[in-house]
């Protein structure tokens, strides 16, 4: 960033939700803390990090906003806390701070397209259709509205119905969904 452009940096909290954000390891974690609240320990066990590393970026998504202490345990005689990413939570704090800057839904967006990647080398694609699509398209305001709204109901289904990791009778599923309306061409 150049020093003309200081009128475009983010505020604090927003600062510290894009730091929070620049590592990959940690929209897996918001992942994981979204069907239940989970114990460093327990999610260094599910991402194969040690307890130090996972501490560190729960603690870095913690000053960002991106996920609360949802309560406390006492374990051999410490305490360890239960952290949660929750998107209602998420979204009421985001219409408390207004919108976000371009900037940062483009840093999001770059973020959520490198996981997407990483998702797609341990994914499993069983015979029958295939649920995906990519398109830069023309509609009117009015649709375009409709079908965004929609999409987003079912997004916020999708997180509700979630499930702690390896819950019986569950499958490990991926989905990721960007709708944004394009600038004019030049």
């Amino acid at each position: 960033m150049s020093l003309g452009d200081a009128a475009a940096e983010p505020a604090g909290g927003e600062k510290a939700a894009l730091r929070a954000m620049a590592h990959p390891v940690r929209l897996r974690m918001m992942s994981l803390l979204t069907a239940a609240p989970m114990t460093a320990a327990e999610v260094a066990r599910e991402l194969g990090l040690t307890h130090a590393n996972a501490s560190y970026h729960l603690r870095n998504l913690l000053a960002g906003g991106l996920i609360r202490v949802e309560g406390e345990e006492k374990i051999r005689g410490g305490v360890a806390k239960r952290y949660r990413y929750d998107v209602a939570h998420d979204h009421a704090q985001e219409r408390q701070r207004g919108p976000k800057s371009d900037e940062q839904l483009r840093l999001e967006f770059s973020a959520f397209a490198h996981e997407l990647i990483r998702r797609t080398r341990e994914a499993h694609f069983p015979p029958g259709p295939k649920l995906m699509a990519d398109a830069e398209l023309w509609v009117e305001p009015e649709r375009w509205a409709e079908i965004r709204k929609r999409v987003a109901d079912a997004l916020r289904e999708l997180h509700e119905v979630a499930r702690p990791p390896r819950t019986p009778g569950t499958i490990r599923t991926s989905t990721t969904a960007a709708m944004f309306q394009m600038g004019e061409e030049e």
